[in-house]
């Protein structure tokens, strides 16, 4: 069985400034295992005039044996190109979109639903393309505006429609102060790629931080379950920051995702 485990982009994002230095990175990433990767900060696609556009970088994945399953997209991009994001992402051969917050709008409930409001014409054409939309989660969607009321993540889970995806990234959730399994399982069949690192203790000190994937505390092995049973297709890599060699990181994590089976 071919492993469900890809490469968030980001991660190595120090490594994909350059063209030469994403061919690089892509056949790295080939070499450890991954099959998959999500796009996101790859400093050469950015730009009016990118030394690497979507036709160049599909053809650098295929020679890798790697398929984009997601991307990190600009919502204005989005909102206002959207023909152009869908053409962007069929080059690609990928067929999901997301996006790492709610763009400009309020960080309040009123501002979540004006972000619905506003995002569904948008996802409706991204649909109509064969391409999905989602929303990747940090630790302040589990803020409450009202004690008594609901998380700003609830908005979307509950009234975003079956058509808005949730990218969940499982670390922040916990670092909200939220259950991450309980959060995957109100969203089953809306998760076909989420987001993993893990949190490390700093030995020595009550400090935490973004570690590879089995070197913190999360409990994988009750997690990885619950993502099996509520639809997640693709585990993503992504560490933030890496206190060591990024490679050696995304390497550990790769080893240990399918140590368990991804």
């Amino acid at each position: 069985m071919a492993s469900k485990v890809a490469l968030q982009m980001f991660t190595v994002r120090e490594h994909t400034k350059t063209a030469e230095d994403f061919i690089a990175t892509c056949k790295k990433a080939a070499d450890i295992g991954y099959t998959a990767v999500q796009l996101s900060a790859v400093g050469c696609m950015n730009g009016d005039n990118p030394e690497v556009d979507a036709a160049t970088a599909r053809k650098v994945l295929d020679d890798n044996g790697l398929k984009c399953i997601a991307t990190h997209r600009s919502w204005d991009e989005l909102i206002n190109n959207t023909e152009k994001e869908i053409e962007f992402h069929q080059t690609l051969g990928c067929d999901y979109a997301a996006i790492g917050g709610i763009g400009s709008h309020d960080q309040t409930i009123a501002g979540y639903r004006q972000w619905i409001a506003d995002a569904k014409p948008m996802i409706e054409k991204l649909k109509g393309a064969g391409i999905r939309f989602g929303h990747h989660n940090h630790a302040k969607e589990f803020f409450k505006e009202d004690p008594h009321g609901p998380f700003l993540e609830d908005i979307l889970i509950d009234e975003g429609g079956d058509d808005l995806f949730m990218e969940l990234d499982l670390y922040w959730v916990e670092h909200g102060g939220a259950n991450c399994m309980k959060v995957v399982e109100r969203c089953k069949g809306r998760v076909p790629v989420i987001h993993l690192k893990d949190r490390e203790v700093i030995q020595g000190t009550s400090d935490t931080r973004i570690a590879p994937i089995g070197e913190g505390t999360l409990d994988w092995d009750s997690i990885i379950p619950v993502c099996e049973a509520n639809g997640v297709d693709w585990y993503c890599v992504e560490q933030d920051q890496c206190y060591r060699d990024a490679f050696d990181c995304i390497k550990s994590s790769f080893d240990f995702l399918t140590s368990k089976g991804l």
